[in-house]
């Protein structure tokens, strides 16, 4: 280890320091997390200044987010410091992971446990993919209008050695692609071996799990009926499990300001500025979509009666993090935590709402990324991107393909290729965009969340599973992980 890495580490030591004894002061945990954010820029800056950049946006472990992975090189002793800043970093991101299958399993179960009947989980489900579907299809739409308002186009961009290797392999991908039809993505959703869903092996292990716990909620309400012995027996069972999981969930978000303080000093310590400014076109566009359908989110929440500034300032944290982790289902243990303990959506519907919003309708990933690529993409063929046809098709062809993401992974990269493969585009195009994925992919993890979120409390709110108490209390706004037991 170099003296120049041992004083990197030492810094970073330091703010981390900093950042435990604002916890032990008692700061709200919404100033920590902006204030580690606001750490994590700064710091990484000063890496760039010092040590150059790590071309595009190189991750030393190879950590995979929702949309893809780059290749480059740096500095060595940038590398080998971001790999230990990535203990805290990936490590957080790990540990949230790890809590994920025993807080979903657990949360479901008694959710549905609590419900009147089958029916109503029936609904719950209807309603949260309804909406899941239909701010992926306007989701869409923003996407065609800034890409075709900031006029980007596929023929302007340069292709280098970097652009050339990343469409080769997204060549080598589609085929995993163009073998899937909906049907059988929807069959791949079913959990034939739920055990090996618990180990997160699958794209769809997530959604394996909320399904079999629903058929284990379910059963417990038919035994009720049956054996109400047992079922009262299972139920104790199930509340011990709810309490002992959901102070492991406490423990691991008391860290979350630690985690964003490595993760964004990671992402700015490695973006590449040069090709940033390059491409900046697409990426102003690129923000341009995604605040207006944030936008839309809050337009909608206002819909239901709720106040859209209580709203932001409430899922600013998850957003935060989101947008640092680069990772929906990271973030999935802090997304359902804000639903139920900020906004008061109750647990049946915060966890199908953040389970399936990892995967399905993605508002970002899915939705804005394949409608600009496609735009941008279809003159290089002959196809005028202006004409209502190829709209309507393209909106329709992401609506679909966006439900069917959830059977391939991958989020961003898998979304495109599903659309561009079924409109006869060429997806090797994709690889154009490789210098600015990263910074991209966070503020469309950020929209995938803020999604989820929306459909969670826009659909309890339409079927009365809010507690508007909960939303309209200001003691919740600063969301102490320290006080909640």
């Amino acid at each position: 280890m170099s003296l120049a890495v041992l004083a990197n580490i030492v810094i970073m030591a330091g703010l981390l320091y900093l950042l435990y004894r604002f916890q032990k002061q008692y700061m709200p945990f919404t100033r920590r997390v902006f204030i580690a954010l606001g750490m994590g820029v700064g710091y990484g800056a000063c890496l760039q200044l010092v040590y150059g950049y790590m071309a595009d946006g190189y991750m030393a472990d190879g950590y995979m987010a929702d949309g893809y992975m780059a290749d480059g090189s740096s500095s060595e002793s940038l590398i080998e410091s971001i790999s230990w800043f990535n203990i805290v970093g990936n490590g957080y991101v790990g540990l949230l992971k790890m809590i994920v299958v025993p807080l979903v399993m657990v949360s479901v179960i008694s959710a549905i446990m609590k419900l009147k009947g089958a029916g109503t989980l029936g609904k719950i489900s209807g309603w949260i993919l309804a909406l899941l579907m239909m701010t992926v299809s306007i989701a869409a739409a923003i996407g065609i209008i800034s890409a075709l308002g900031f006029g980007l186009s596929a023929e302007s961009i340069t292709s280098g050695v970097r652009e050339a290797t990343r469409g080769e392999q997204l060549l080598s991908t589609v085929t995993r692609v163009e073998n899937l039809s909906i049907p059988d993505m929807l069959v791949s959703l079913i959990p034939a071996n739920p055990f090996l869903d618990m180990t997160g092996t699958r794209s769809t292990s997530i959604i394996g799990v909320v399904i079999f716990s629903t058929f284990i909620g379910v059963a417990v309400l038919g035994l009720h009926r049956k054996q109400p012995e047992v079922a009262d027996t299972f139920e104790r069972a199930v509340e011990v499990a709810h309490a002992i999981v959901m102070r492991i969930v406490t423990m691991v978000l008391r860290l979350t300001p630690f985690g964003i303080l490595a993760l964004m000093t990671k992402v700015v310590a490695g973006s590449n500025f040069t090709d940033i400014l390059q491409l900046i076109r697409f990426v102003i566009a690129s923000y341009a979509a995604l605040i207006a359908v944030f936008v839309v989110h809050l337009l909608m929440v206002t819909m239901v009666g709720a106040s859209p500034v209580k709203f932001i300032r409430k899922i600013l944290p998850v957003l935060t993090f989101a947008f640092t982790s680069r990772s929906s289902a990271g973030t999935l243990p802090l997304t359902i935590q804000t639903m139920t303990q900020r906004l008061g959506v109750s647990e049946g519907v915060a966890n199908f709402a953040a389970s399936f919003g990892t995967t399905i309708g993605q508002n970002g990933c899915a939705g804005i990324y394949p409608a600009m690529l496609a735009v941008m993409i279809a003159p290089t063929v002959g196809i005028d991107p202006t004409s209502l046809s190829f709209i309507g098709t393209l909106i329709i062809t992401i609506a679909i393909g966006s439900f069917g993401v959830a059977g391939v992974g991958g989020g961003a990269t898998f979304a495109a290729l599903i659309v561009l493969s079924a409109l006869g585009l060429p997806v090797e195009l994709a690889g154009l965009l490789i210098s600015i994925e990263p910074l991209i992919d966070m503020g469309r993890t950020a929209i995938n969340v803020s999604g989820a979120i929306t459909t969670g409390f826009v659909g309890g709110r339409a079927m009365g599973e809010v507690n508007m108490a909960t939303f309209n209390s200001n003691d919740s706004l600063e969301l102490d992980m320290d006080a909640i037991s």
